[in-house]
């Protein structure tokens, strides 16, 4: 049996990020979510692993996917693929009046402080609104990936976690869809 290294998983990390929406047949989905006001729809879907958020407003659709296995992903829609190792930001505008904006981190923890987080974002899912997926991989290592979602007005605020125990990763996504004024 082969144990995968611990610079592979974190190494394997991608966002995508479309300009159309994705089937559900590319995902294992575990969760959904889905917001419905004013004039946009948002909907988020959590996969072992990975997420996906998808924001529409006035016929413009952006879609975030978070994946370690980004190969079986069409490449219709793709406006750009970046990999989640370290910290990052993005900004993107779709036309006069949506904006997307996102920050990436990720690190990877000596095993007391993964046990320590995993516990905490543990508990937090099973106490609140997240929606969230525990699973073990093909060598027993527990893992856990949720995602929180707040609605305002004119905005929808997603944070995410993933936490991988083979390599103590810990990648924290936030995002931000908005409708401009």
């Amino acid at each position: 049996m082969s144990i995968p290294s611990k610079a592979s998983s974190l190494q394997a990390y991608n966002m995508l990020l479309y300009r159309t929406a994705l089937h559900p047949e590319f995902f294992e989905i575990a969760g959904r979510t889905r917001v419905d006001h004013g004039d946009y729809e948002f909907e988020a879907w959590l996969f072992p692993g990975g997420h996906l958020a998808r924001f529409e407003h006035s016929g413009v659709c952006v879609t975030e996917v978070v994946t370690e296995a980004g190969d079986n992903l069409p490449d219709r829609g793709l406006l750009t693929t970046f990999p989640c190792a370290g910290e990052k930001d993005h900004e993107s505008e779709f036309g006069d009046d949506l904006l997307y904006i996102t920050s990436i981190q990720t690190e990877m923890l000596p095993d007391h402080l993964f046990s320590g987080t995993y516990s905490e974002l543990k508990r937090h899912a099973e106490s609140g609104d997240s929606i969230y997926t525990h699973w073990s991989d093909e060598i027993g290592n527990n893992n856990l990936s949720l995602i929180d979602v707040q609605r305002f007005s004119n905005q929808v605020h997603l944070q995410s976690y993933h936490l991988r125990q083979d390599c103590k990763l810990v990648l924290r996504t936030q995002t931000i869809f908005e409708v401009k004024a």
